[in-house]
């Protein structure tokens, strides 16, 4: 990618090692890809390394098969101070065909650190035409909206008072999760949010035949380093028609103390299949206890500013 390019696209076979419980590539494994071109984009654009600060509305529309060729594209359409707004589309196929479909769109967030791990000023992204500006502006429209949705998630309560079914996976972070910067890939942590929310998905319909349909508010609070123990908490806190809404929390800390600080925290709907791929309607979960009822409030209230954050989608 040149020096201070404005898009990126990554072109690679979907293989065997990426399939996922369904049958398909797993979403967590998209998400790695994700985060993958949108480093890229962002490491291109400010010529320094970035960390993911933030990944958005995250939606799936159809899945990749093994052998599939993947195009994950990444372009920037905004710049702050030190952040970079990254558009991330990942389009699918077969390779003998010449017309690959979309698959995932989000938005993504990078800052560039320096080598003290600070913040520094990245280039600024000028528009050079008409698309160009609307998609700046869909991204700046986004920029309250997702202030709405990090303070939506950090007023709730997880505590022992909650009844809703869980799953906690624990264990070491290890050399092959490492970055460019010594640090947990990103798409890495992503993948560990699915794979505990797939687990609790399993858990509650009785079956494997679960896939993501959205992932959102994934918000990157502090690193997450090599060895570090890690604590992934998947929740549920609300059911529809076919949908699992479940909470999921990233810890991480000294596994000489035990002590966990919180690293990262998303939204992420999963939806159950039956034997030849269609959504079925998934066990219904209704609260008990005052804190069941405010987490599944909450959930709605995340549902209603998705849709706001959709209706001002931009596409050109």
């Amino acid at each position: 990618m040149p020096r201070g390019a404005r898009e990126i696209t990554l072109r690679f076979l979907a293989g065997p090692t990426d399939v996922g419980y369904s049958g398909t590539v797993g979403g967590g494994r998209v998400l790695e890809w994700i985060d993958k071109a949108g480093y890229a984009a962002a490491a291109g654009w400010s010529g320094t390394y970035c960390v993911t600060a933030y990944v958005g509305n995250v939606r799936f529309t159809r899945p990749v098969e093994v052998g599939d060729l993947v195009e994950a594209t990444a372009r920037i359409i905004h710049t702050g101070t030190s952040s970079m707004h990254i558009l991330v589309t990942v389009s699918a196929g077969n390779p003998r065909h010449p017309d690959l479909v979309p698959t995932t769109e989000c938005l993504m967030v990078f800052v560039a650190v320096g080598a003290d791990g600070r913040p520094i000023p990245v280039p600024v992204y000028e528009p050079q035409d008409d698309e160009d500006r609307r998609w700046q502006e869909s991204a700046k429209r986004r920029i309250d909206l997702r202030s709405e949705i990090a303070t939506a998630m950090a007023a709730q309560t997880y505590s022992e008072a909650g009844t809703a079914p869980r799953t906690v996976l624990r264990f070491l972070a290890a050399p092959t999760d490492v970055n460019w910067g010594g640090k947990v890939h990103g798409g890495i942590v992503m993948r560990w949010i699915d794979e505990a929310a797939h687990v609790l998905a399993t858990g509650w319909t009785g079956s494997a035949a679960n896939v993501a349909v959205y992932a959102g508010g994934v918000r990157f609070y502090r690193p997450l380093r090599i060895g570090d123990l890690v604590e992934v908490e998947a929740r549920l806190v609300l059911t529809g028609t076919s949908s699992m809404h479940i909470s999921v929390h990233v810890r991480s800390g000294d596994p000489a103390t035990g002590d966990l600080d919180l690293t990262t925290h998303s939204l992420i709907v999963f939806v159950p299949l039956d034997e030849d791929g269609n959504a079925v309607p998934a066990p219904s979960w209704e609260p008990v206890s005052a804190e069941d009822v405010a987490l599944r409030d909450h959930a709605l209230e995340l549902v209603a500013l998705r849709h706001q954050i959709d209706s001002e989608r931009h596409v050109p």
